[in-house]
């Protein structure tokens, strides 16, 4: 039982339940067969009602819930939000299985938003009950795992698909089932005690004190949370009594007894959720006030905007490109192998000795010029493969060029202020991908079939491409000019 017990007080026991979390809650087997599920006789919809009229309520809704459910799942401290996203994960799967009408497939895009904003809670919790030292392997172990997850879901769908094992609604019972128990995991995980924003551990706060078991679990030594309480209410004491408040009525009111309690709380949460805001407000400014993240993170926004929608329509056109209806897909063998291979690249920058610095801006516009080539050929070569291998490349081009652009960002930036980058990236990411949508792809916009949505999309990628490219080459002869300059003057 000791065993046990200082297993579950270190950082093993709360970065152990949150990856099989993040494993349950990735493997989704029926996801890469969405379209054929949707459109075929278990739910009779027309591609151009998925299309146009249900896969845009996902980025709609995504927008519009980011910021709040960003903001809370720092004030309610990761766990709640991260059981909140397991719940409604689990609705949406129930709803995809027994309903069939369009606006309860909207609904259940409404849904699945919910659940992608809420990624931050799991991204985020790690970070508040394990110390700085484990940050490292804590992330490798919850990011990779959820890779695992995907990986394993694609694989798992197509094999159950390719051999007619189960019908697509028995892959959504099963998946049920995988739900249930990252449920019943999220719930186990332990109830952090600080957070990023509202919940700062304050300078003098250390966790893993000497002759303590806990290294990160958010636990600060018996005599000294003693001390610090007591010195805490003599001050709060002292302020009282100058404006003729006895020391027991204020004691009263921090132990939450006396009729002072639910004034004082609502004050603290006040003022303390006005500096986060305005501490927020101040750090945004400083961050972008540097060019070199500026113009690293337009690129995140831009790319990341093309690329969730290549990723949200890429079923359509496969579907539209399909030879015959007796042409066995390959939808899961191909986003397996696409995530292993981003994976892969990803993996491989770490070994990589090149001045990002110096050249980033050009690998960022000579590699986004390939993406928008694999683009192309995947909307003008009416071909299954061609389309599978251009979607294998451009998703691994992506991975490898975001990757860089979170390392360049991340340098130097303390972990608060990258989570509020990360933040206002994503945020520029959907609020771009919603004006795209709205115009390209919506029924109430243009509503253009795949072709010319992709067309629209490679095109894009071509602009992104242009601009970062000259850019990197404005740069490389800047410095150089630079050099010159101060090689000259030294003579």
């Amino acid at each position: 039982m000791e065993a046990v017990r200082k297993w579950r007080s270190g950082w093993r026991y709360p970065t152990t339940l949150l990856c099989i979390y993040g494993f349950f809650s990735t493997v989704k087997p029926l996801e890469p067969f969405l379209i054929p599920f949707m459109t075929g006789p278990d739910k009779n919809l027309t591609t151009e009602e998925v299309n146009n009229q249900i896969f845009p309520v996902w980025t709609y809704s995504y927008l519009s819930v980011l910021v709040p459910v960003f903001l809370l799942t720092d004030w309610l401290r990761y766990k709640p939000v991260v059981v909140f996203q397991s719940v409604v994960l689990f609705i949406t799967t129930s709803l995809l299985l027994w309903t069939e009408s369009v606006a309860a497939m909207q609904l259940t895009q409404f849904f699945y938003a919910m659940v992608t904003a809420s990624d931050v809670a799991y991204f985020s919790y790690i970070y508040s009950v394990i110390d700085l030292k484990r940050y490292r392997k804590a992330t490798s172990y919850s990011r990779s795992v959820q890779l695992l997850g995907y990986t394993v879901g694609s694989v798992l769908g197509q094999l159950l698909v390719s051999f007619n094992l189960m019908s697509y609604s028995n892959i959504l019972v099963f998946t049920l089932v995988l739900t249930a128990i990252a449920l019943l995991t999220s719930l186990l995980l332990p109830m952090p005690q600080h957070s990023m924003f509202f919940h700062r551990r304050h300078p003098g706060q250390e966790t893993a004190k000497e002759g303590t078991e806990t290294d990160g679990g958010g636990v600060v030594d018996a005599t000294e949370n003693s001390r610090r309480s007591k010195m805490s209410l003599e001050e709060v004491g002292n302020e009282k009594e100058e404006k003729g408040a006895t020391v027991d009525d204020t004691k009263k009111g921090l132990e939450g007894d006396g009729p002072m309690a639910e004034e004082r709380e609502e004050t603290v949460g006040a003022q303390s959720c006005t500096q986060v805001l305005l501490q927020l407000w101040r750090d945004f400014r400083q961050c972008y006030s540097s060019r070199q993240l500026l113009y690293w993170s337009v690129w995140w926004a831009m790319a990341t905007c093309g690329y969730n929608q290549t990723v949200n329509y890429v079923q359509v056109l496969w579907e539209h490109v399909q030879p015959s209806q007796n042409f066995t897909i390959y939808n899961g063998g191909v986003e397996a192998v696409s995530n292993l291979l981003s994976a892969a690249t990803a993996y491989g920058i770490g070994f990589t000795e090149v001045r990002w610095e110096q050249w980033g801006e050009l690998a960022l516009g000579g590699f986004s010029g390939l993406g928008a080539a694999a683009l192309f050929l995947m909307t003008f070569i009416g071909n299954i493969w061609v389309c599978y291998c251009g979607y294998v490349i451009f998703k691994s081009l992506y991975m490898l060029l975001i990757t860089i652009a979170m390392f360049q960002i991340a340098t130097g930036l303390s972990m608060e202020r990258y989570a509020l980058v990360f933040g206002v990236n994503t945020f520029g990411a959907l609020a771009l991908q919603t004006i795209l949508t709205s115009i390209v792809v919506d029924s109430r916009g243009l509503a253009l079939s795949i072709i010319p949505q992709f067309t629209i999309y490679a095109s894009y990628f071509s602009v992104i491409a242009g601009v970062f490219t000259l850019r990197g080459l404005y740069r490389i002869w800047s410095t150089k000019r630079n050099k010159r300059d101060t090689s000259f003057r030294s003579k």
